[in-house]
């Protein structure tokens, strides 16, 4: 069997396949689909609910049963908890997570601890090297950058970005916990930044990073791998030399020890040949066994099987790998509705905003509540929740 891959940037990543969808014919086999997709992918009968493929050929309790839901169950269980009556949609492909990168030849070898502890940490460490930022993050309004990153600062403040029972953002979103949260990000994280990263995102983190222009960066595990290239980097002329400078750690903690939940799964398209979607099981099959998780994880991917996860081939590849490890247990979702494109959009937008000058913290933060609120009041829809 051949696989041909297709990509197709970040930002495009949804329309590329969900306009497909719509045409009712695809040129893909596999969907690779974000977490927060499988919601519209099902309501709209885009993907192939595979549950009883699932019983028959993998063993469930091989994945952490947080992973398993994330990427394939719809409607959602609660965060942590796997509903066994609920139907899978898709599988594991690649696991994902915030690290923080920071630089050990500059704020000490031990990484900060809770959230206030490294704001301070940055600040100190920009105030002593005016050369370099003392924090890089996600800023861009576009993909689901902006968004994630307030909803990581939202977490470890203690806020929710809902109440999945009711359906309820406004109010819940914006309350004194999500206040808080925004406060941070724009009143004392973003100072922290350089001059013009309010578009930023996942390349131009890393390359604030390997210019050695942050004291303290966040990004996808999966997205890290170039930072310990020589080619790419000036901390060093060797993997080793960059590693005297640069350590990865587990985010930190505040008022809760909450990490987004990234990554993505491997779905069957439904408008596919009868012959291409059972190909595609087939693969699906073969890719989640024991011992090609462990090969595909040696190879760079960030897998979801327990086994997998806690193996050497995985833990010893990268200097990061231990990070996703340790957080697994820590994961939280967005909302995963068949309305998230439209909810994300809204989010990333106000707190692009935000950031950038244009709009007041609790103005960008009461105006994603309400905006958001509104289209799940518009929507006939139900479903299930990813937090």
């Amino acid at each position: 069997m051949t696989i041909k891959v297709k990509t197709v940037p970040n930002a495009n990543w949804h329309d590329a396949m969900f306009t497909q969808f719509a045409a009712r014919k695809t040129d893909f086999d596999i969907p690779i689909l974000d977490s927060q997709h499988i919601g519209e992918a099902v309501t709209n009968g885009n993907i192939l609910d595979i549950t009883d493929f699932v019983k028959k050929n993998i063993d469930v309790k091989a994945y952490n049963p947080y992973l398993l839901a994330a990427y394939g169950q719809f409607p959602q269980a609660e965060t942590g908890k796997r509903d066994e009556n609920a139907s899978l949609y898709g599988l594991p492909l690649l696991g994902d997570t915030w690290t923080m990168i920071y630089r050990k030849d500059l704020i000490g070898d031990k990484p900060p601890q809770t959230w206030d502890e490294m704001i301070s940490v940055a600040e100190k460490c920009q105030a002593d090297h005016p050369a370099v930022s003392g924090l890089a993050f996600h800023q861009a309004n576009g993909s689901d950058a902006a968004a994630v990153t307030y909803n990581t600062v939202n977490g470890v403040y203690g806020g929710n970005l809902w109440d999945p029972k009711t359906r309820k953002i406004d109010g819940v979103l914006n309350d004194t916990a999500g206040q808080e949260a925004m406060d941070v990000l724009v009143n004392k994280m973003k100072p922290l930044t350089a001059k013009g990263s309010g578009n930023w995102f996942i390349d131009e983190v890393n390359a604030a990073v390997a210019q050695g222009k942050a004291c303290i960066a966040f990004n996808w595990i999966a997205a890290s791998g170039g930072l310990l290239d020589p080619k790419q980097s000036t901390l060093g002329t060797t993997r080793e030399q960059i590693l005297d400078k640069l350590g990865f750690a587990t985010l930190p903690s505040q008022k809760t020890n909450l990490v987004p939940l990234g990554g993505m799964g491997m779905h069957v398209s439904a408008y596919s040949p009868t012959a291409n979607q059972a190909e595609a099981l087939n693969f699906m099959k073969w890719f989640e066994q024991a011992d090609i998780q462990k090969k595909w994880a040696a190879a760079g991917g960030v897998p979801s099987r327990t086994d997998a996860l806690e193996s050497p081939e995985f833990l010893n590849a990268q200097p990061f790998n231990q990070v996703y490890t340790d957080s697994v247990p820590r994961m939280r979702d967005m909302w995963n509705v068949p309305e998230y494109a439209r909810l994300v959009d809204i989010e990333n937008t106000n707190v692009n905003a935000a950031l950038n000058g244009a709009k007041t913290p609790k103005d960008a933060l009461d105006d994603i509540a309400k905006e958001q609120q509104g289209v799940l009041n518009a929507s006939s829809r139900k479903g299930g929740g990813g937090l």
